[in-house]
């Protein structure tokens, strides 16, 4: 099973968005699950059932921070990478999915009861959040693999 299949299944289990991309990620940065899932919660369901920024872009976002962020105040340069990095992600998933925002990705605010439940009754985080995460990870896999 692929990595991108296995975030799915990870959200599918009952990761958030965040916590199922990052998961996948955990080893290769030396932390254990327990922390990189809590790193991850409150960026779920567009930065705390926000509907904001979907969280597999924000936990694409702490892998891309692991893999090239910078340690201290004097590696600009890391920086610099890392924002390059995270802008040519986020150009690739919104080309994939059609916006990087959790509320127009799912078609209803789940920052509102209304919307939430609507998401739940119609299972719009069963049947849509699980591709925008294994999208995320194989976008992901092919920016490091390069």
């Amino acid at each position: 099973m692929s990595e991108s299949e296995k975030a799915r299944e990870q959200f599918i289990n009952g990761l958030n968005c965040s916590q199922s991309v990052i998961a996948q990620y955990a080893d290769k940065y030396q932390l254990d699950l327990a922390t990189a899932c809590k790193l991850a919660t409150g960026f779920g369901g567009g930065m705390g059932r926000m509907g904001n920024t979907c969280g597999a872009l924000t936990g694409a976002y702490l892998v891309l921070g692991l893999e090239y962020g910078s340690e201290s105040a004097t590696e600009k340069h890391k920086k610099d990478q890392t924002y390059e990095k995270i802008q040519n992600f986020t150009q690739q998933f919104e080309q994939r999915n059609g916006s990087c925002n959790c509320r127009d990705l799912l078609g209803c605010d789940i920052s509102t009861p209304e919307g939430y439940l609507q998401a739940k009754e119609q299972g719009f985080t069963r049947s849509k959040c699980p591709g925008f995460v294994k999208n995320a990870v194989d976008i992901l896999d092919d920016m490091m693999n390069k």
